[in-house]
C-alpha cells in the first residue's frame, strides 16, 4: 500500500526513528501507526542488546538543580564516540535524564529504567533503546548522584565532560560556584584530610617510607620525613588543604573561614574516568594482513 508522507512524519515525530525506518515499518504494518510504533520499539531493543557489549567511554555529564537551589542531580551517560556525544538527540537525552533524576530523587541507574520519559509515553529504557537504534552506538547511563544542602548548591560544568556539585551548609551561592570551579580544576578527593580512608593513608605512608629509606638517613629522621610527606599529601587531596584556584596564596579553608561558610559535600564526575578504553593498533592490523597475504 502507499504510505503518505504525513503518516511517516507523524511516526518519526512520535518515535524519533530514522525516516526510512519509519516508512519501511509502516509498509510492514499496512499503515497501522500504533503497530509501527511497537515494531520500532522492538527493533530498537534488539539493536540495543546487540550493541550492549561495546565499550562506552565517551559521553556527557548532565546537571539539574532545583528552583530553590537546595537539591541537585548529576549523572554520566556514555556512548562510544565523541561524534555521538555531540549529537542533539544525545544531548537532549542526557539533560532530560538529569531532570528526571532530580524530580524523582533517583540516585541509581537501575531505578531510572522504568521511569516515564517526558511526554513520549515510553520508559527511559525504551527511549535509550530507541536512541541506540537511531544513533547506531551503545549508550549507557553509568552513574547518578543526588546532592542536598541546607544552605546552597554550587554547580559547574566544564564543557560537557566534567561536572561538579558542591553542597554548602550556609547560603553562599557565589562562593559555592567558585568552589565548584575549583574542584573541577584541582580534583580533590575529599572535603577534609581526615576524610581520607585509613587504608589509603597506610598505602601512601608505605610508599614514602620506602622512598625515604633510600636516603640513608637515621630512622628518626626518616620517620619525620614520612609524616611530613603524608601531611602534604592530605593537603593535596583535600579541598580545605588546597590553595584556592582564584588565589593561590590562600588555602580554601581560610577562604571559607573568612566567609563564615562551610562545605558539607561535593561530587565531581568526569566522562570516562575509570573506564578502560580499547586501543586499536591500526598499523599492526595492516601489517598482520600483509603478512597473511
Amino acid at each position: 500500500m502507499s504510505i503518505s508522507a504525513s503518516l511517516v512524519k507523524e511516526l518519526r515525530e512520535r518515535t524519533g526513528a530514522a525516516m526510512m525506518d519509519c516508512k519501511r515499518t509502516l509498509e510492514e504494518t499496512a499503515g497501522d501507526i500504533e503497530a509501527a510504533i511497537q515494531a520500532l520499539r522492538e527493533k530498537g531493543a534488539i539493536k540495543a542488546a546487540k550493541k550492549g557489549d561495546r565499550i562506552t567511554a565517551e559521553g556527557l555529564i548532565g546537571l539539574a538543580v532545583s528552583a530553590d537551589g537546595h537539591k541537585a542531580a548529576i549523572l554520566e551517560v556514555n556512548c562510544e564516540t565523541d561524534f555521538v556525544a555531540r549529537a542533539e538527540d544525545f544531548i537532549a537525552f542526557v539533560q532530560a535524564l538529569a531532570e528526571l533524576a532530580l524530580a524523582h530523587s533517583v540516585d541509581n541507574p537501575e531505578a531510572m529504567q522504568s521511569l516515564p520519559f517526558a511526554a513520549e509515553g515510553v520508559t527511559v529504557e525504551a527511549k535509550r533503546a530507541a536512541l541506540i537504534a537511531k544513533l547506531g552506538e551503545n549508550i549507557n547511563l553509568r552513574r547518578i548522584a543526588l546532592v542536598m544542602a541546607d544552605g546552597s548548591i554550587g554547580a559547574y560544568s566544564h564543557g560537557s565532560r566534567i561536572g561538579v556539585l558542591v553542597a554548602m551548609k550556609t547560603p553562599s551561592p557565589e562562593l559555592a560556584k567558585d568552589l565548584a570551579m575549583h574542584i573541577a580544576a584541582l580534583q580533590p578527593l575529599v572535603v577534609r584530610g581526615e576524610d581520607i580512608s585509613a587504608d589509603l593513608i597506610a598505602k601512601e605512608r608505605e610508599i614514602y617510607t620506602v622512598q625515604a629509606a633510600e636516603s640513608g638517613k637515621p630512622a628518626e629522621i626518616i620517620a619525620k620525613m614520612v609524616e611530613g610527606r603524608v601531611s602534604k599529601y592530605l593537603d593535596e587531596v583535600s579541598l580545605l588543604g588546597q590553595p584556592f584556584v582564584k588565589d593561590q596564596n590562600v588555602k580554601v579553608a581560610k577562604v571559607l573561614a573568612a566567609a563564615k561558610a562551610e562545605v558539607a559535600s561535593f561530587v565531581r564526575f568526569e566522562v570516562g574516568e575509570g573506564i578502560e578504553k580499547k586501543t586499536v593498533d591500526f598499523a599492526g592490523e595492516v601489517m598482520a594482513q600483509v603478512k597473511a597475504n
